[in-house]
């Protein structure tokens, strides 16, 4: 019965580097989905599994700000700047559980590709005691190809974890998978580094905020 009443949260995490419609349009549509309380967006300072990022922390958290604001779901959360070292994703969850309390139910955003690598993560089975995690993927793309793709230990792990449905997620307080079929653009990051660098337009790909910024600040591009 108080399950019932448990509010879920959406914590997207990622480089941001920069953030675009991609980003923005998977959120919205996941915490539609699924009845999210709010989405918290969460830049990584400095990813272990990736490259550093092009952009400062200080911009890449400015742009955020700016793409997210009038969206009262959509919320910036800045644990990963404040400390120092690498990002790692299970320190902010432990931390979140503990802030949010046992009323809240945590609800990881990612990409197939990264859950693909979840088993290099930094104590990777620890994050399903903390959190539900929600893949976004394609519309059309069966729930098997993902399972049967997964390398043997993290396929193993995720076994008895999959859901088909986004309400099952207030069934558990963590550990469960959703794949949620979401509209994918076919716009990354690495692509609006490389216009901005080749000084190709990047309008419509970005809020115009973020195009404002990018120029203004002469971001991925040299100064001039």
């Amino acid at each position: 019965m108080h399950n019932s009443e448990l509010s879920l949260i959406g914590i997207f995490g990622g480089t941001f580097d920069p953030v675009h419609y991609g980003h923005l349009r998977v959120a919205e549509e996941i915490a539609e989905m699924t009845g999210l309380r709010e989405m918290r967006f969460i830049p990584a300072a400095r990813p272990r599994l990736r490259r550093a990022p092009m952009a400062s922390l200080q911009h890449r958290v400015a742009m955020i700000r700016l793409a997210i604001q009038g969206n009262s779901g959509f919320i910036l959360d800045e644990r990963e700047v404040q400390r120092d070292g690498i990002s790692y994703t299970v320190e902010s969850l432990r931390e979140l559980k503990q802030e949010l309390g046992d009323d809240v139910i945590l609800c990881f955003i990612t990409g197939a590709d990264a859950f693909m690598k979840l088993a290099e993560w930094h104590s990777w089975r620890e994050l399903f005691k903390l959190s539900h995690f929600i893949i976004a993927a394609r519309p059309g793309h069966a729930l098997a190809t993902y399972r049967d793709a997964l390398p043997r230990e993290l396929k193993e792990e995720c076994a008895s974890r999959w859901v088909s449905d986004g309400n099952s997620l207030k069934q558990a307080s963590s550990g469960l998978i959703f794949i949620a079929p979401t509209t994918l653009l076919d716009i990354s990051a690495t692509v609006i580094r490389v216009r901005v660098a080749a000084r190709q337009s990047i309008r419509y790909l970005t809020p115009d905020a973020i195009l404002d910024y990018i120029a203004a600040n002469y971001l991925y591009s040299e100064k001039g």
